[in-house]
């Protein structure tokens, strides 16, 4: 399909496949995606918020007009800005996995309004919620769920067109789908690659990540479209998978000096940003991999993880 220029929109990444594009990729701008066939069509994702998810619907049902018939929706993860458009997608089949419907479940978007009311008084973490959400509109989004769950991998028929969906977490976060089209070679990774942006280990363990990256390239994709980021290839999933093995290796190296978790992450930082967006976020893969070294198996403390983001971002600029 030749390179697909990272703008916003509808793009045709396939025969039949379409790629939703929202620069520039940081918090909260995913990418989505439709796959028709036989007058029907599956959506990959809904958007953070109403507004966002209608002008996707729309510009989808412009450029394919399968896309007027939604009949199988798939949420690749439980992050809201991958589901909390579901309500606009009446009468399709919602699937998930088992792990993901529970993740959903557990940070419904009214959370998120209230947060995000609250955040003027929130000191140095609001001051960062702002930054990172404050363009979304959370209040007023009815959550939806999946209608149908499921474990491991499954596949599905669109007009007899076959998509394969692949449960390859937890790695992001506790469950990872990917979705694969074979007939076209076009991979939707999801939040299991970020292209051009800092990558998120909410859950991890970073060596399932990397494995994650192996098994998609053994599917030898012509095209990925990433969940955030711009349409890449097998060689963006190589370097993506280089860096996720040498953060580990250099994180688990400042482990062993005694180096401070936020020492470690502006250390990286410096190291290994080199473009990337959100360079903050070393933060939080820091965190989970010096709480795995240390053997501490407790939830991350978001709250704590924001305000040390928030701190890093003013001393780093």
């Amino acid at each position: 399909m030749g390179r697909t220029p990272y703008v916003k929109g509808a793009h045709r990444v396939g025969d039949g496949v379409y790629a939703w594009l929202q620069p520039d990729g940081t918090w909260g701008w995913n990418n989505a995606g439709l796959v028709a066939g036989g007058g029907e069509s599956l959506l990959v994702d809904t958007l953070f918020d109403l507004a966002l998810t209608r002008e996707m619907l729309a510009g989808l049902a412009a450029a394919e007009p399968a896309a007027k018939n939604i009949t199988t929706l798939v949420n690749t993860h439980g992050n809201g800005d991958h589901w909390f458009g579901n309500s606009l997608v009446p009468g399709a089949r919602i699937l998930a996995t088992e792990t993901c419907a529970a993740e959903m479940a557990e940070t419904p978007p009214q959370m998120l309004a209230e947060l995000m009311t609250a955040a003027p008084a929130l000191g140095e973490m609001g001051e960062y919620l702002v930054h990172a959400f404050g363009a979304f509109t959370f209040s007023g989004i009815e959550p939806v769920y999946p209608t149908e769950i499921f474990t491991g991998e499954t596949e599905v028929s669109v007009g007899g067109r076959i998509v394969q969906l692949l449960d390859l977490g937890p790695a992001h976060t506790k469950s990872d789908l990917a979705v694969w089209v074979p007939d076209q070679g076009v991979l939707f990774s999801s939040d299991l690659l970020f292209i051009q942006g800092t990558p998120i280990l909410w859950s991890g363990p970073v060596e399932n990540w990397v494995a994650a990256c192996d098994r998609m390239l053994d599917l030898k994709p012509k095209v990925v479209v990433p969940g955030h980021g711009p349409v890449t290839d097998e060689d963006g999933i190589r370097e993506f998978k280089d860096y996720m093995e040498r953060l580990a290796a250099r994180t688990a190296g400042l482990f062993r000096q005694g180096v401070p978790a936020d020492e470690a992450a502006i250390r990286l930082m410096g190291e290994m940003h080199h473009g990337l967006t959100d360079p903050e976020r070393t933060v939080i893969n820091v965190d989970s991999l010096y709480r795995r070294l240390s053997g501490d198996e407790a939830p991350a403390n978001i709250v704590d993880l924001f305000t040390r983001m928030a701190r890093v971002k003013k001393v780093t600029g």
